[in-house]
Parts: C-alpha cells; sequence; structure tokens
C-alpha cells in the first residue's frame, strides 16, 4: 500500500497488486472455501478410477498398477520389497498355470472315465493306483528329475532373463525358449499361435491368464471341498 498527496492536499492510497479480471475488486477467499485447481480435479477422479479390491481403499505405493492384475491387494505387505515383489508376481503366474492344467486334468479324465472311453482312476484315488508299465518308486523319481530340471531353468531364467534362450543351452532348441521377460518364454513351443508376439505391450493377455488362474484357484479350492 502506497501512499500519496493530489492536488488538493488530500491523501491517497495506491494498492501494490495487480488490478484483476473483475476490474478494481480482488477476489477474496471466504473462511472455510476452498477452490480448488483443475489439475487437483484431475488427480482425483484419476486416482477415483483405477479399481481396488476394496472400493475406497488406497492401494500401496509399491502396487501403482502397473503389473497386470494389480488391484491393490497385499495386505500383508509382502511385496514391499522391490526384489520380492518379482518373485511373488512369478510365484501367482505359476500356481496360476498349475491350478489351470490340474482344472484340465480333473475334468479331461472325468469326461474319459465317464465316456467309456478308458477306465481312469477318480483323481483323488491317482496317487495310489499301481501302473504296470513302472513301479510308483520308479514314477516318483522320474516326475523329480523332470520337474526339477524344468523349475531350474525357469529360476535361471528369474535370475538372468532370457539367459535360457542362448545358444548351447538345451539341446539344440534354445529358439523354442525365446523370450524377454521371466515366466513368457515365449517361440514356437510356448505361443505357437502367436498371441503375444510383443511380450511387453501384451497386458491385456497377461491380464486374462492372471484372472483364468485366479478362476481356477477357486475351482480347485471348489473340488477339494466336495471331496472332503
Amino acid at each position: 500500500m502506497a501512499l500519496a498527496a493530489n492536488a488538493h492536499g488530500r491523501v491517497c492510497t495506491f494498492s501494490s497488486r495487480p488490478p484483476t479480471p473483475f476490474g478494481s475488486r480482488s477476489m477474496v477467499t471466504m473462511p472455510g472455501h476452498h477452490v480448488e485447481s483443475p489439475r487437483a480435479r484431475f488427480v482425483v477422479r484419476a486416482a477415483a478410477e483405477r479399481a481396488t479390491w476394496l472400493p475406497g481403499l488406497d492401494p500401496p505405493a509399491y502396487l501403482d498398477g502397473t503389473l497386470p492384475g494389480d488391484y491393490g491387494f497385499d495386505p500383508l505387505g509382502l511385496g514391499e520389497q522391490p526384489e520380492d515383489l518379482k518373485w511373488y508376481v512369478q510365484a501367482e503366474l505359476v500356481h496360476c498355470r498349475f491350478a489351470m492344467a490340474g482344472v484340465a486334468g480333473i475334468l479331461g479324465t472325468d469326461l474319459i472315465r465317464v465316456s467309456g472311453l478308458g477306465n481312469l482312476p477318480v483323481w483323488f484315488e491317482a496317487g495310489a493306483t499301481k501302473f504296470d508299465f513302472a513301479n510308483t518308486t520308479a514314477l516318483f523319481f522320474v516326475q523329480l528329475l523332470l520337474m526339477g530340471f524344468v523349475e531350474t531353468k525357469r529360476y535361471m531364467d528369474f535370475v538372468s532373463p532370457g539367459s535360457q534362450a542362448k545358444e548351447g543351452t538345451f539341446l539344440g532348441i534354445e529358439a523354442s525358449l525365446a523370450g524377454l521377460q521371466p515366466g513368457y518364454p515365449g517361440g514356437p513351443l510356448f505361443n505357437p499361435m502367436g498371441l503375444a508376439k510383443d511380450i511387453e505391450n501384451a497386458n491385456e493377455v497377461k491380464l486374462k491368464e492372471i484372472k483364468n488362474g485366479g478362476w481356477q484357484w477357486l475351482l480347485c479350492l471348489a473340488l477339494l471341498c466336495k471331496r472332503l
């Protein structure tokens, strides 16, 4: 505020504030009223639009929605550390695939049995079934060897992505295991239909796999409860 005297000896006051679009009046914000900027409204709207497992719950900062199927569900904080989060992502993916394979095996063998095409045991008695071509001990060690080899290769690809597609790492068929991300080897062996050629931008296909795997978890649980 500045003071000055005019020609008539009167003291005049001049405001140092620049004029407002409403003339000489200045806009005063009344107590209790908040003027929200468009940018703030956009941020609030964007945050509200993200789907979470519990509506109204703010997801953890490390679950920013970039992962397929990320709805902010981690009540125990297991994925708070980046390295742990990477491992749990792979664990969820593998469990989804095992669940899908398990449900297909249960329903497939039941269909073969009830249709009369084969005399296969029900799924909860399959472990006690004896086979003529090999005894149970031999089958156990063969399964242990084969699954151990596959799981070791998977872990090595997790530690060093793309390493299992290098020449000389797997009997000359390394090109069939080519992939750029752990858990998605790709190639003609694991992606024969070419549904996810660009795995970096295949979030929609990844999300479908996670959702289908989640449903198979529930179906496995339902089958187990029915048996009990």
